[in-house]
């Protein structure tokens, strides 16, 4: 149900999870303003309340909450530091990105300089599960600011679980994340098994879905016919273990992880065309 809301909302970061996102953020009755590099990631908003703004510094003067899902640290970086430009103190930034946590730390650390609080809140549901309002937000920051950003987050969340000071979101989905990396990798070994013994896919995949070897990894790659077609998703959680290598390169449950997760994920790199 739409509702009127005060607090001004921006928005960086259009892609399938984060445009979804923006549209529920509009769709519940916040005032949303957009910015994106590219002028065609706005036309899908042509429909809404949205207001489109010419650049950051635009966006940070008027806002009181951006949303920032970009791919990567650099592109988290430059954003944030184009918005504290302009930003007023009191204001709030809610990184969405999955990055590393001490990139939240450093910006965090510059945006208090300025009266500005931000919080790390990196998501897990994908594309349609920010469309139907069920996304897990994983949130890091002061108590306060949480507090205050949970309505914006209710817009497209089902569960928001704060975890603790800024960079414990990040942490959390990374380890998610690994593990997910690793579950499908243990489906696709237990899908070659069960080839292996003359089992029917078809037969065996719906037997796991509805038995105690299920789990969202599975469902994922039971779901491929070639794991190829995977390689986006491969590569943003090669990135994401990559990342959680650097905090746990020689602990024990992290290697467990990695040792299974990595194989899978570079099997499904190697099977990329040239040049993707």
């Amino acid at each position: 149900m739409t509702q009127d809301h005060e607090t001004v909302v921006g928005f960086v970061g259009l892609g399938s999870q984060g445009g979804a996102m923006a549209r529920r953020i509009v769709d519940a009755g916040f005032p949303l303003l957009l910015w994106a590099r590219r002028p065609e990631a706005l036309e899908a908003y042509a429909d809404t309340a949205a207001e489109t703004v010419s650049d950051l510094a635009a966006m940070g003067s008027r806002a009181d909450h951006v949303g920032i899902c970009v791919v990567d640290d650099a592109g988290t970086r430059e954003v944030v530091t184009a918005l504290l430009a302009t930003m007023r103190p009191g204001s709030r930034i809610a990184i969405h990105s999955t990055v590393h946590p001490d990139t939240c730390i450093a910006l965090a650390a510059q945006a208090q300089a300025g009266g500005v609080d931000l919080i790390d809140a990196p998501v897990s549901g994908g594309g349609q599960g920010a469309a139907d309002g069920t996304l897990t937000v994983m949130v890091g920051g002061e108590t306060q600011a949480v507090a205050a950003a949970r309505p914006v987050f209710e817009t497209f969340a089902r569960l928001i679980a704060h975890l603790g000071g800024v960079g414990a979101g990040q942490l959390a989905k990374l380890v998610n994340n690994a593990l997910m990396a690793a579950n499908m990798a243990l489906a696709d070994a237990a899908l070659s098994a069960g080839a292996s013994l003359g089992l029917e896919k078809a037969a065996l995949i719906d037997l796991v879905k509805a038995s105690s070897g299920r789990s969202f990894g599975f469902e994922v790659r039971a779901r491929l016919p070639d794991i190829a077609l995977f390689g986006h998703g491969a590569k943003l959680l090669a990135k994401d273990v990559g990342l959680l290598k650097t905090l746990l390169s020689d602990e024990a449950g992290f290697a467990i992880l990695d040792g299974v997760a990595e194989p899978f994920l570079d099997r499904i790199a190697r099977a990329q065309p040239q040049g993707e």
